[in-house]
């Protein structure tokens, strides 16, 4: 961002603050009636950003109020500041920390994610398990299993009669992967992305594991949830994700995608209201850009409209009368993008260098933004549930 951009129009939606637009910022001691600084929730408005600590601690617990601006007691919020002076202030290099700055927009939620929930991403699973996370493979593995699939199977509805055809075909061609199962079977993947409070927000930097020479973002959705099961709002999220070893052993899932700053979610949670709703996330456009230090640029688009599992179902498959969650649940909805252009060696596909910038952005969800570099470089994750328990103690809010 040069110095003559307006933050806002780099992060907010295409609406600007027309939504309603939740978010977490750390409130400096001067701005704090305790003098302790810390992580608050807030809410975005035209009038600036207010601090919403005193109707709710955490953002998780204000999402369980049914928060709205008409009906909210926003008397006793205090306004911290203007959504451009923030937002400036949450770019890395300009941070000045006597000045509120943007955090990741959840804080004890469950950080769940739902895996191969778009036909072209679940072949792509298919094809770096049967390549052993090698992708010098993945190119020839690539046009065999088009072959031998032929036809669109875009449409085959997870669960149907016509997968259980399609699965039994599969199998009879030796081409059966647990990926097919879960990407056209009656279950969805449902997986633990990261801890409560481990996601980074706007403009922090995202981690990749240093082992890792195969890796890629993954754009996507983020629904949020509330402990009932309710869908409340949805905002962005980066599901870094790689492709080496997760190709190696579905069972190496946790090492492919629970690293140190391996999640980034935000910038603010747009709840359900009469500017947005679940069908504008049914029908949402999320775009990818990437832009490398060494001049690679890309930019894709994922359609939500070729989701092959409704978002709503995804989240009854998540949280239940067999599986709750009293903090609620952020859920990643699954990617569309499976990069497959080459960026240095034919054959050898996308992969992440340092300092790439990557960019996901949607008109109704505003733009996510971070730049790469390795988990061990990242800032280690230190704030976890004891310490914010501590910190609200002594901000007087428990």
């Amino acid at each position: 961002m040069t110095a003559n951009e307006n933050p806002q129009t780099q992060i907010l939606p295409e609406d600007g603050l027309a939504g309603t637009l939740l978010g977490r910022a750390r409130v400096p001691a001067a701005l704090s009636p305790s003098g302790v600084a810390g992580p608050s929730p807030v809410w975005l408005c035209e009038d600036g950003v207010f601090d919403l600590s005193p109707l709710a601690p955490t953002l998780a617990q204000l999402l369980e109020t049914g928060f709205g601006p008409d009906s909210a007691d926003l008397g006793r919020a205090q306004r911290i500041g203007s959504v451009e002076e923030i937002l400036r202030n949450t770019q890395a290099a300009e941070r000045d920390e006597s000045v509120p700055h943007f955090l990741a927009p959840v804080d004890l939620q469950a950080i769940k994610a739902c895996g191969v929930t778009f036909v072209c991403s679940m072949l792509e699973r298919v094809i770096e398990e049967r390549a052993a996370g090698d992708p010098a493979r993945a190119k020839e593995l690539r046009g065999k299993l088009a072959e031998k699939i032929g036809g669109d199977i875009s449409g085959v509805v997870p669960g149907s009669e016509e997968a259980e055809s399609l699965k039994a075909a599969l199998q009879e061609a030796g081409i059966w992967s647990q990926y097919l199962e879960v990407g056209i079977g009656p279950f969805a993947e449902v997986f633990t992305k990261s801890q409560p409070l481990s996601s980074v927000g706007p403009c922090e930097q995202v981690g990749v594991h240093p082992v890792s020479s195969w890796n890629n973002p993954e754009p996507e959705v983020v629904l949020i949830v509330d402990s009932r099961g309710k869908t409340v709002g949805a905002t962005l999220g980066n599901d870094v994700n790689l492709r080496d070893i997760e190709g190696r052993s579905a069972l190496l899932l946790g090492k492919a995608k629970d690293n140190n700053a391996s999640c980034a979610i935000g910038p603010f949670i747009r709840l359900f209201d009469n500017t947005f709703s679940i069908d504008d996330v049914r029908s949402a456009e999320v775009t990818l850009e990437i832009e490398g230090e060494d001049g690679f640029a890309l930019r894709e688009v994922s359609p939500m409209s070729e989701i092959s599992r409704d978002p709503l179902n995804l989240v009854e498959q998540t949280i239940g009368r067999t599986h709750q969650y009293p903090d609620g649940v952020a859920l990643f909805t699954g990617t569309l993008f499976a990069p497959t252009q080459d960026r240095d060696n034919e054959s050898m596909g996308f992969t992440h260098k340092e300092g790439d910038r990557v960019r996901i952005s949607s008109p109704k969800l505003g733009a996510l933004s971070n730049t790469v570099t390795t988990s061990d470089k990242a800032p280690e994750w230190e704030f976890g549930i004891s310490a914010l328990m501590r910190n609200l103690a002594a901000r007087g809010l428990l």
